[in-house]
């Protein structure tokens, strides 16, 4: 049983900084492409960002570049979103997906992600 979960959300005053991790279990981490969404009150969840299985492509919104950077410890099974400068634009609830290749349903950079995680926090103040 594949099991994602996000961890390190929490309230930032603008132009400040957080760091999300996300542990996988149930699969073998570094055969999967992994990607960071959000979804905000009222809107449809958005992809912010995704990386190959090999960590070598990575992909992020128009909104985020130059701001977020996505990353992996193969080692210990987790991605990382490290997000810097943010706004209150940022304000959502994080998720965290692994590629499911079979039966996802959100396409996203290629690739169609399946395995979610609860989601962590993200707000943002002006």
């Amino acid at each position: 049983q594949v099991q994602v979960v996000e961890s390190g959300g929490g309230l930032v005053q603008a132009g400040g900084s957080l760091r999300l991790s996300c542990t996988v279990s149930g699969l073998t981490f570094d055969d999967y492409p992994m990607g960071w969404f959000r979804q905000s009150p009222g809107k449809e969840r958005e992809g912010v960002s995704c990386i190959s299985w090999s960590g070598g492509t990575t992909y992020y919104a128009d909104s985020v570049k130059g701001r977020f950077t996505i990353s992996q410890d193969n080692a210990k099974n987790t991605l990382y979103l490290q997000m810097n400068s943010l706004k209150p634009e940022d304000t959502a609830m994080y998720y965290c997906a692994a590629e499911d290749s079979v039966y996802g349903r959100t396409w996203y950079g290629g690739c169609r992600f399946g395995f979610w995680g609860q989601g962590t926090q993200v707000t943002v103040s002006s």
